[in-house]
């Protein structure tokens, strides 16, 4: 009776061992993490990410839709809201879009306008991913120290455009003003005091253990794969792979100043993190360069038929107010035909797609946002890992809703 008792036990418990089901969980969208605008599936076993499934589209706004139902020129706030954390890289990448399918060049001055805005931007976008994934591993101080830099940065989109986030200052031709005599002190004033704080932060969160490990290792996902799927940005380059686009395809001024392309080795949390502390401080010597270099001459292109004018010129010359009036109420004519152009966003490849039929609104616009194309790497960056790291892989990512819009 007790070998049958003790059979009979043994029995009952390899049953007990064998019952085993996974477990479903959805992160988001009315997640702190997700941002609201993007849902995780999973299936765990115990803490450990058996499957995972990625869904994006929660924000409907038709961005591409609303370009086409507008003039040329009408599109430029749109483009602000497609990453409303670096908006002047989504101006100037439309702009050369459309300069391109106009076939105009604009002044040098208007060029490295472009090139500070586009790097204070970056600025912009990489202390807001640095800190809030700092803030959502626990580490508020550091967040602080982002928001105090990124706040600092935000000083330099107001100084010359008087807009802090939506900022809506380039101009197909130009700009839509120009900074004043004052501008390079005060940028250089201005980058002392987000260098300073830069350091801190790069020294409290590297100098911590816990960070560190739940960084390092985390996230992985070979180069082969990444180039596969599509990812670009820092992303790719942490990697190591060093593509990227002011320098493979450069415009603007980026072949005419100094800077490196910082690249990581394991392709990790943490080498994401590196790479882009490091382009913080690329960006801050591109922009110090070109505020030192900045030349003199207009800000836009003199031709009144593509240039939206000053209201300076408008109410002061027949001439222009006539060109102004025909191109608000028909929009600037571009030939017939259709261009691409990208432009190094924030997270990688920022591209514009637009076809012409001549009249004065895109007959096609299409935007190829490095978001969308960087999440579809997230869930092969998840799968059996644990579910504490699934915050700091997505934070990584930099997943900006409004690129995801379609």
């Amino acid at each position: 009776m007790a070998d049958e008792r003790q059979s009979g036990n043994g029995e009952n418990q390899d049953n007990l061992d064998l019952a085993f089901e996974t477990m479903e969980l959805k992160v988001g969208p009315s997640h702190p993490a997700t941002h609201g605008t993007v849902r995780i599936q999973l299936k765990l076993d115990g803490e450990r990410i058996v499957w995972s499934e990625v869904e994006v589209g929660y924000l409907h706004r038709g961005f591409e839709k609303e370009c086409e139902s507008g003039l040329y020129y009408q599109v430029f706030p749109y483009t602000d809201r497609l990453n409303y954390v670096s908006p002047m890289i989504n101006n100037v990448g439309y702009a050369l879009a459309c300069e391109k399918l106009f076939d105009v060049e604009v002044p040098d001055r208007c060029k490295y306008l472009r090139t500070i805005a586009s790097e204070v931007s970056r600025m912009s976008d990489h202390f807001t991913c640095l800190g809030a994934c700092a803030l959502e591993l626990g580490a508020f101080t550091a967040f602080l120290y982002a928001v105090e830099a990124r706040e600092h940065v935000w000083d330099i989109h107001d100084e010359m455009c008087g807009a802090r986030v939506t900022c809506n200052y380039v101009r197909i031709g130009g700009m839509s003003a120009d900074v004043g005599p004052e501008f390079p002190a005060f940028v250089h004033e201005k980058l002392a005091k987000v260098a300073k704080l830069k350091k801190d932060f790069e020294d409290l969160l590297l100098s911590n253990p816990i960070f560190i490990e739940r960084m390092e290792g985390t996230g992985m996902l070979a180069k082969e794969d990444l180039i596969a799927i599509g990812v670009s940005g820092p992303l790719l380059r942490a990697a190591g792979v060093p593509y990227d686009i002011r320098r493979a395809q450069p415009y603007l001024i980026y072949d005419r100043i100094d800077w490196d392309i910082p690249v990581g080795d394991a392709g990790d949390n943490l080498d994401r993190f590196l790479v882009r502390i490091a382009e913080l401080g690329q960006s801050t010597r591109i922009i110090e360069q070109c505020v030192d270099q900045l030349p003199g001459g207009p800000v836009d292109i003199n031709d009144p038929h593509v240039r939206l004018a000053g209201k300076g010129r408008v109410y002061n010359k027949m001439e222009e107010l006539i060109a102004q009036f025909k191109l608000v109420t028909e929009g600037p004519k571009p030939p017939v035909g259709e261009v691409y152009l990208a432009v190094e966003g924030g997270n990688g490849e920022l591209g514009f797609y637009l076809v012409s039929d001549g009249s004065g609104s895109p007959y096609k616009c299409r935007a190829r946002s490095p978001s969308f194309s960087n999440t579809q790497a997230l869930s092969r960056m998840i799968d059996g890992q644990m579910l504490a790291d699934v915050i700091p892989t997505f934070d990584m990512v930099n997943m900006i809703g409004g690129e995801c819009d379609r």
